[in-house]
């Protein structure tokens, strides 16, 4: 399941339910490090969204083409249906978020991502 996430501080998170109610999709959450999120499920949904959005993201760009690109995939088949050629950009989608995102996570490498997915040589 791919998720989309939006994040405000809990004091200010306003806007979220702004975001909710014209998306008219997601739901809002309270993290307890004070932190509200927002999170969007779904491939169609999230292809939906950032084809609407992405002319307007400055932040964070990068990783939205990626996002999208995975979802338009995987919006309609499952996982385990993909043709390797898909499953390798899949995994080229997920190294242009993971390393263009702040995560503490150990991160897992190409040769990770490609052995979990069955697409080593």
């Amino acid at each position: 399941m791919l998720t989309l996430c939006f994040y405000q501080d809990s004091r200010h998170e306003k806007p979220l339910y702004w975001i909710r109610d014209v998306l008219k999709i997601g739901y809002i959450s309270k993290r307890n490090d004070g932190i509200s999120e927002l999170r969007i499920n779904g491939f169609a949904q999230i292809k939906e969204i950032l084809e609407d959005l992405l002319p307007f993201v400055k932040f964070k760009k990068m990783q939205a083409r990626a996002i999208y690109k995975a979802a338009c995939i995987l919006k309609n088949k499952k996982i385990d249906r993909l043709s390797k050629n898909n499953l390798s950009k899949l995994v080229g989608y997920i190294l242009v978020v993971q390393n263009n995102n702040y995560a503490t996570k150990k991160k897992k490498t190409k040769n990770e991502l490609m052995k979990i997915l069955d697409l080593t040589p």
